[in-house]
This record gives structure tokens, C-alpha cells and sequence, in this order.
């Protein structure tokens, strides 16, 4: 069985093409390895998903599991964090193992290489005196260098079992915006959307990074799928409570605002296709914690007015009737929304800056995206097949209206399906999962 991690490489192997990576790639502004390390982080945790040992003992949760499991929150990130129920599972020996076995299996769902002499662990023991890990998983994918030079790129694992659990995991749908989606789609055992954002909260209590502010913020901005106050302040204080440390406050945080300013941009910058402000999320705090500590209500923001025939377009992936030409100048747009920044539009052959709001589709088939002119404040409506151009700015702007360009709420968990395992499925390939896999031309070698 401990060859099975050694390749990747044999018929029948199909990786997807490495224009798919490419073209993501530039619509989104990013480097092409950072969304090949996107695509690969959802084929491992479909690995580990799919390990009977794994599946329901690690529990996955931060930013990256907000991002695969829950909404947009457009942070690329480079590594994947998970509570273990099993401390037992904290060696080196089971990890090799159990890890050998699930890159094995990613391997022959999706043609990534995956070798187990590029796998380790650094087990450690944290500041409380209990067991932590940190492992990595070094791969070839679409556009990584097919040879040894440079080294091969890595997921980062973190690992532990000190961290209390308040609400039962759930099961979800890991989202994979690629062609080689399986028809039952990725799956992955992960903290409660409630957690999740709790455990955000109090690791920007702990530690006040870069990356613990934008996913705050980000989670608050999506108003309408906002949990209780309550239940969420409830799963704060037994998090922080098990920690030892008091419930966060702006007050308790402004002392570490200038080292987290410092760290912005090298810390974030990689992971964004626009850098915003940190200004603009650091002011977004009073309003989070008035409304976490003390239950008031959050402000609501209109809508901007429909019109009767037109219905609000909020999917997390673009529909496939959005003309080609549009979807990556929409893209940015939705980005510049979440972010509350500018856009930049070129449309019918002038630029205007624009506060972006809404996607709508009219009754006769067209898509249009509601904004304001920054300059004058006028409601303008703009169809997206006239657009030639969005570049996002360094301009932030106050929401006027409630903003509807992304997702409305977490994904809501699908009924269960039946997904194979490592054991059911003895380490074979499913032969639709085959026929799915034999359609992309494959690509190999540097980009």
C-alpha cells in the first residue's frame, strides 16, 4: 500500500488541463499557483474526507474552510487547519500512514502528483503543554513544474487537539469551481458556520493577524446570513474561556493594530487580487463588537430598487447564460463589492467609477449590474455585454445600499449522498468518475 503514494503518473491518470488554472487564473487577478493551490486543497480534503480513519475524527475549520465550505470570501489561502477528536492520531508513524494513503488516493481521482517522500510532520508541543502538528504535503498540479528544480509546492497542515468543539460538526460540500468536479461533488466534516465564525473571533483575539481581521469582517458583511449575537457571543466565551483569555474588545485589540497594519500587505497581498485597506476594516470593528456584545440590532441597508421584471442574480459561480466576454470583468466587479472598493468600468468606450450593488437578469434574457456613480451619487444600471474593462481601485466606499453581488448565505447542506471511500472502494477509480477525468487534453511541464 505505501506505493500506492509514489505516483500519479500511470494511464488513466487525467489531470486537468493547465489552461483551466491559467484563465482562473487572470480573471481573477491572481497567480496562477495560487489558484492551482486552491484546486488541489479541495481534492485533499476529499481525500481526507474519504479515509475512514479521518473522516469523522478531523474536524475542519479557519479561513480556508470559509472559503471551501462557505462563501466567497475571495483570501486564496495555502493551508488547511483542523481539530482532531483523536489525540491519539498526534504520531508521526499514523500520520505517515494515514497520509500516504489518502495522497494515494487524490492521486488516482485526479491525476495530481503526489508522493510520499514529500510528505512531513513536525509534531510539537504547544504553549499549554499539549501535543500540535504541523505537516506538509508537497505536489506536482497543472502548471507546477514537472521537474525537482525549485522544490515542489506545499499545502501546509495544522494540526490539533487543543480546541474545544461547542456545536456538532457538519458535513458539507467542499466548493470546487473546476471541470473535474465528481457528480456528487467534494465533501469534507468542518465546523458549524457558527463556529467557524466564533473561532475567527477569538483568533483575532489570540493573535490579531492580518488574516483573522479580513475573514471577521467579511463574515460580518455578509449581514443576511449573520448567526444570533447570542449564539455566537455564547460560542466566543467557551472558546475563549478554554483558552484563558478574555472576551476580545476594540479597546483590547488597538494595542496590536500596528503590528497587524505592518503585516498587511505581506501577509494578504498573495492571497487577494486587490489589496484593500486596512483602515476600512479596522474601522468596520466598532460596529461588529457593539453588535456582538450587546445584542443591538445591526444597521440594515436598503435594497436598491428592482425592477419588476428583473431577478436578483446571487449564486456563488456566475450562470453559464452570462455572455463569455463579461464574466471576468464581473468577477473583479463582485470582488470590488465584498470588499466594498471602486471599480474602474469601461463601458460603451468611457471609464466611470462605480460603487457596484446588484446582478440582475431582465425577463428578456440580459444581465445588468445596478451601481452608483462615486462621483455624482446617481443610480446607474449597466448591461454587461456592453462592458469592455473593470479594474478595481484603492477607493473605498460606504455601502449605500445593501450589497448583493455575492453569495446570500452559507451553502445550505445537501441531503447525503452516497460518496466513495478509500475502503469502499479498495482505492479504485469509479469508471464514471474515469469517463469524467477523459475529456481535458493533458498538460504537463512549466507554464
Amino acid at each position: 500500500m505505501a506505493a500506492l503514494g509514489a505516483g500519479a503518473l500511470e494511464a488513466g491518470r487525467i489531470m486537468i488541463d493547465k489552461r483551466e488554472i491559467l484563465e482562473a487564473a487572470s480573471a481573477l487577478g491572481l497567480l496562477p499557483g495560487v489558484v492551482e493551490k486552491d484546486y488541489v486543497l479541495g481534492w485533499l480534503l476529499a481525500g481526507i474526507n474519504a479515509h475512514p480513519a479521518l473522516t469523522d475524527s478531523w474536524v475542519f475549520k479557519g479561513g480556508t474552510c470559509l472559503k471551501k465550505c462557505y462563501f466567497e470570501t475571495y483570501r486564496f489561502s495555502e493551508d488547511l487547519d483542523f481539530t482532531l477528536r483523536d489525540e491519539g492520531q498526534l504520531e508521526d508513524g499514523f500520520l505517515r500512514r494515514v497520509m500516504g494513503e489518502v495522497i494515494a488516493w487524490v492521486a488516482d481521482e485526479s491525476g495530481l502528483v503526489l508522493r510520499a517522500d514529500q510528505l512531513s510532520f513536525d509534531l510539537y508541543t504547544n504553549p499549554r503543554g499539549r501535543l500540535s502538528c504541523q505537516g506538509k504535503v508537497g505536489y506536482r498540479g497543472p502548471v507546477s513544474p514537472a521537474t525537482a528544480a525549485g522544490g515542489w509546492p506545499k499545502i501546509k497542515l495544522d494540526l490539533t487537539a487543543d480546541e474545544k468543539l461547542v456545536l456538532p460538526a457538519v458535513r458539507r460540500e467542499v466548493f470546487h469551481p473546476y471541470s473535474d468536479r465528481p457528480e456528487d461533488g467534494l465533501w469534507i466534516n468542518c465546523y458549524a458556520y457558527e463556529e467557524a465564525f466564533g473561532e475567527k473571533v477569538r483568533a483575532l483575539a489570540e493573535r490579531t493577524r492580518p488574516r483573522d481581521l479580513y475573514d471577521v469582517v467579511n463574515l460580518y458583511r455578509h449581514g443576511d446570513s449573520r448567526p444570533p449575537a447570542a449564539v455566537l457571543r455564547d460560542v466566543l466565551t467557551q472558546k475563549c474561556e478554554y483558552k484563558g483569555i478574555a472576551l476580545p474588545s476594540v479597546a483590547t485589540l488597538e494595542p496590536h493594530r500596528p503590528d497587524l497594519e505592518a503585516m498587511w500587505a505581506s501577509m494578504l497581498a498573495h492571497q487577494l487580487p486587490v489589496l484593500p485597506p486596512v483602515a476600512d476594516f479596522w474601522a468596520a470593528l466598532p460596529e461588529i463588537f457593539i453588535w456582538l456584545m450587546s445584542g443591538a440590532e445591526a444597521p440594515q441597508r436598503a435594497r436598491i430598487a428592482p425592477v419588476a421584471s428583473e431577478t436578483i442574480i446571487r449564486s456563488r459561480v456566475l450562470p453559464m447564460s452570462v455572455p463569455l466576454r463579461a464574466r471576468a470583468p464581473l468577477e473583479i466587479i463582485r470582488f470590488a463589492a465584498a470588499n466594498h472598493l471602486c471599480v474602474d468600468l469601461t463601458y460603451d468606450g468611457s471609464v466611470r467609477r462605480i460603487e457596484p450593488y446588484s446582478l440582475r437578469e431582465t425577463a428578456e434574457g440580459d444581465f445588468v449590474l445596478h451601481a452608483i456613480r462615486s462621483d455624482s451619487g446617481e443610480h446607474r444600471s449597466y448591461r454587461v455585454d456592453r462592458m469592455q474593462d473593470a479594474s478595481v481601485t484603492g477607493q473605498a466606499f460606504t455601502p449605500r445600499y445593501l450589497v448583493e453581488l455575492t453569495s446570500d448565505g452559507p451553502l445550505a447542506i445537501a441531503p447525503a449522498v452516497a460518496r466513495p471511500s478509500l475502503a469502499s472502494t479498495a482505492w479504485s477509480v469509479p469508471p464514471a468518475a474515469r469517463a469524467r477525468r477523459a475529456a481535458p487534453a493533458r498538460s504537463d511541464g512549466p507554464t
